[in-house]
């Protein structure tokens, strides 16, 4: 794990070949109040991107848990390092033999009326090679609509990056999304990924925007898990989870409802855009 501005090994392009296409792949759900129920849908949306050669596999923000109320988060909060959630995650890896960043999920704070909403990612062994606790809390009124996140949760405080087999990965968590300068702090990414559960609201005005934004700004990947759909809680989120290459171009986009976004990382169209349009290299302030 990472927060320094420095290349990590993995983000250079080898002297001698490059890198091969490496499979990645972004679910789409609708989560629920119920914990078991969101896990076997994640189970078998993993199954299903890794059955269509997928290497790796982002799962949404609150994946594993939509309460009716945020308080409800409280009672499936986890103690860091075990956990039904956490087991999951790491035996999901395993069996699949992934890569698995695993949304977030809510891990017990110092503060017994609050959690840290928590990335974990493990390696196709099942191991956790990687922390990130959301950093930047929602909060947003507007007419029906009104979240303050810093009730419930608890804000993280340092920005987390981990090497993949094609290069480095930056970590980062819906409302982040709006704060480009974590994104700088993150370093030389090959990607950045977005676990989100945005508002109908916010996401049709602004989300497709972020993140394009956020991949030609830094010349690399950006891949994005949302929640999408009407949930059980009430609450409409926007999807519209997608893939998107260092120039800005959408890969793969699903709308609505759960499924999978998939596409390959490819480190030869990265140097080919920082080549042409040296932008990422031109950097004088960050």
């Amino acid at each position: 794990m990472s927060d320094q501005h420095a290349q990590s090994p993995g983000s250079q392009t080898s002297s001698s070949q490059p890198a091969a296409p490496y499979r990645v792949a972004a679910l789409q759900m609708v989560s629920t109040p119920d914990r078991d129920r969101n896990l076997a849908d994640a189970e078998k949306l993993i199954a299903q991107a890794a059955a269509a050669g997928a290497q790796l596999v982002l799962l949404p923000e609150y994946f594993c848990f939509m309460g009716f109320k945020d308080t409800d988060k409280l009672a499936v909060r986890e103690p860091y390092g075990d956990g039904p959630i956490q087991r999951f995650l790491s035996d999901a890896a395993r069996r699949h033999d992934v890569w698995i960043i695993g949304g977030t999920l809510p891990l017990t704070a110092p503060e017994p009326s609050r959690v840290l909403n928590t990335t974990l990612v493990f390696d196709p062994a099942g191991r956790e090679v990687a922390r990130y606790d959301k950093i930047h809390l929602f909060n947003f009124e507007k007419g029906d609509e009104s979240f303050d996140e810093a009730r419930t949760i608890r804000p993280g405080e340092t920005v987390r990056s981990f090497d993949a087999p094609f290069g480095r990965v930056g970590l980062s968590v819906c409302y982040d999304l709006r704060f480009p300068e974590l994104y700088r702090r993150l370093g030389d990414c090959a990607m950045i990924v977005v676990p989100s559960a945005f508002t109908y609201t916010t996401g049709r005005a602004h989300w497709e925007t972020l993140l394009r934004a956020r991949a030609v700004e830094n010349q690399c990947y950006v891949l994005a898990a949302a929640q999408g759909g009407k949930h059980e809680n009430g609450r409409r989120t926007w999807g519209h989870s997608m893939l998107i290459d260092p120039w800005g171009e959408i890969l793969d986009v699903l709308d609505e409802g759960a499924g999978v976004v998939a596409g390959t990382v490819e480190r030869a169209r990265i140097d080919e855009v920082r080549q042409s349009l040296p932008a990422y290299r031109h950097r004088v302030l960050g």
